[in-house]
C-alpha cells in the first residue's frame, strides 16, 4: 500500500477510516514500544494510518495510548481502527 508523508500538524485535515482486519500490522506489543519510546526516551515514531484520502504516514512521539486511540503533540488524537503500521 502507498503511503503519502505528511506533517503531523496536518493530521487533524484528515477523516480516518477503519482499516480491514488483516491488513494492520499494529499489536498491543508495538502500541506499547511506542508510548514507552515518546515518554522515556522522547523518540520518535513512524506512524501509519487510514483516511479517506488514502494511508498517509507522519514521524512524532506518542505522548498517550487508550483503549481506543493514540495521542500525539497537540493533542491530536487518531483512532486504534485506522492504524495500519508503527516503526
Amino acid at each position: 500500500m502507498e503511503k503519502e508523508l505528511i506533517d503531523k500538524s496536518d493530521v487533524k485535515n484528515y477523516n480516518f477510516l477503519t482499516v480491514d482486519e488483516g491488513s494492520s500490522n499494529v499489536t498491543r506489543e508495538k502500541l506499547e514500544r511506542a508510548l514507552r519510546l515518546g515518554n522515556e526516551f522522547k523518540g520518535k515514531t513512524r506512524i501509519t494510518f487510514l483516511t479517506d484520502k488514502g494511508a498517509k504516514m507522519i514521524e512524532t512521539t506518542v505522548w498517550t495510548l487508550t483503549e481506543n486511540y493514540i495521542q500525539i503533540k497537540g493533542s491530536v488524537s487518531i483512532p486504534l481502527r485506522s492504524l495500519i503500521d508503527l516503526e
